[in-house]
């Protein structure tokens, strides 16, 4: 995962003399970010854009000019996804109520 990431342009560790990657603490913060965009379910091409908009803390963004639309435009993607769940719960809890009284 990490040389994926690596390949991908989300991680830049920096190499020993003998060419192993080495991973320094801001490599390492990095790669909590990633995990912390990922969970909320962005896709590593939107990660790849918000990484310079993150600083420190692995929490705390800075205000780059695309972060807010790209968040806007993550929570509606979420959104639809609640939507399209929700959906597939009702749909599959009606069947249920109709298999269950079948008997």
């Amino acid at each position: 995962m990490l040389r994926y990431y690596e390949e991908r342009g989300l991680l830049k560790p920096k190499r020993t003399a003998s060419g192993y990657r080495d991973y320094d603490e801001e490599e390492l913060r990095t790669l909590e970010r990633i995990k912390l965009l990922a969970s909320a379910g962005m896709n590593l091409n939107t990660i790849l854009v918000f990484l310079p908009c993150i600083r420190g803390d692995q929490h705390v963004f800075e205000p780059c000019d695309e972060l807010i639309d790209l968040l806007h435009d993550q929570i509606k993607m979420v959104n639809e996804e609640v939507a399209k769940l929700s959906h597939s719960k009702t749909v599959l809890e009606h069947f249920l109520y109709e298999i269950e009284n079948a008997k």
